[in-house]
């Protein structure tokens, strides 16, 4: 009985990875019909939003309230990394391959464990140190800077692949303080808010109303909410209350894989190689750095149990 509970849990998790993966499919039309990456950011935003709030409204009205100081971290959430690293990611996409988007993006662990030091004083390890190592070798690989030293995507295009990584992982480090406080739908629902008011302010999404009498916007818009947004959250999110975070970022590294394999299957998209040998080495890099975690968390509460039971025997 706990083997099939078990496989279930890690069905959910993958699932939930896989709808991410299927981003691709549902964003290609949008692009078709004119609108550009800043646009597909607000459509992503807003329909979420819309979508949250609905089933919030219906079956967790409780879980709406909040203090109104932790607010600064929802916004800075919702601006800093869901807005940017999706326009980041989008914008790869949109100038080059969904492959490229996704190996670049999924740099993002590697930031957390940056920016963790920094701000939270995790420490650096060795492992980390490795996995930093070949997630440069493996996005040289997926570029062209390697093996022939071609350098064939524009170092803008580029930059933008590495920022997508380092949004992504500013949202670890902008929600970290408020998870004890709320649940992961309860953080996700208001940091979609404020995605969504700044997209409103700052694209040209309301001017282009127009374009959504066509029924394909409406379906990509809404699958890419409901599919690709709130159905993975919600799937992932189910597999992470039963699994360490570790093995669940670790399940999770199946997303760039479904995207690559959207990409050569239905976006016409082609990879040579070693860009397939780079795109495995971030997806690596990205198991070492959760694996280590998993290590170091085990570590922490074996230690806590020992001084314990020291403690334990003390009293006696």
């Amino acid at each position: 009985m706990e083997k099939r509970t078990s496989l279930r849990v890690y069905i959910i998790t993958i699932a939930g990875a896989v709808c991410w993966g299927l981003i691709g499919l549902f964003i290609t039309p949008l692009y078709a019909r004119g609108f550009t990456a800043w646009d597909v950011v607000a459509i992503r935003g807003i329909f979420t939003f819309v979508i949250l709030i609905l089933i919030m409204t219906a079956f967790y009205r409780e879980q709406l309230r909040t203090r109104l100081k932790d607010h600064i971290f929802f916004a800075c959430a919702g601006i800093f990394s869901i807005a940017l690293f999706n326009f980041f990611y989008f914008e790869v996409f949109s100038q080059s391959s969904l492959s490229l988007a996704v190996t670049l993006l999924y740099t993002g662990p590697l930031f957390v464990t940056i920016l963790s030091r920094l701000f939270f004083k995790e420490p650096l390890t060795i492992r980390k140190g490795w996995a930093l190592a070949l997630a440069i070798t493996g996005c040289a690989f997926v570029v062209g800077l390697l093996p022939l030293g071609q350098e064939g995507i524009h170092m803008k295009t580029l930059l933008m692949g590495i920022l997508s990584g380092f949004c992504y992982a500013l949202y670890s480090i902008f929600s970290k303080p408020v998870t004890k406080r709320y649940s992961a739908l309860t953080i996700t629902t208001y940091t979609f808010l404020y995605t969504s008011i700044f997209m409103l302010l700052t694209s040209d999404i309301l001017k282009k109303t127009d374009k959504f009498q066509y029924v394909d916007v409406w379906m990509s818009a809404v699958l890419l909410a409901l599919v690709a947004t709130v159905a993975a959250f919600v799937l992932y999110t189910s597999g992470l209350k039963h699994l360490e975070a570790s093995k669940a970022s670790i399940l999770a590294t199946i997303e760039p894989i479904i995207a690559v394999v959207t990409g050569v299957l239905f976006l016409g998209e082609h990879l040579r190689g070693w860009q397939v040998l780079g795109i495995a080495l971030v997806l690596y890099s990205a198991i070492l750095v959760a694996d280590g975690r998993s290590k170091a968390k085990k570590s922490e509460r074996r230690k806590a149990q020992d001084d314990a039971t020291r403690a334990g025997k003390k009293c006696i």
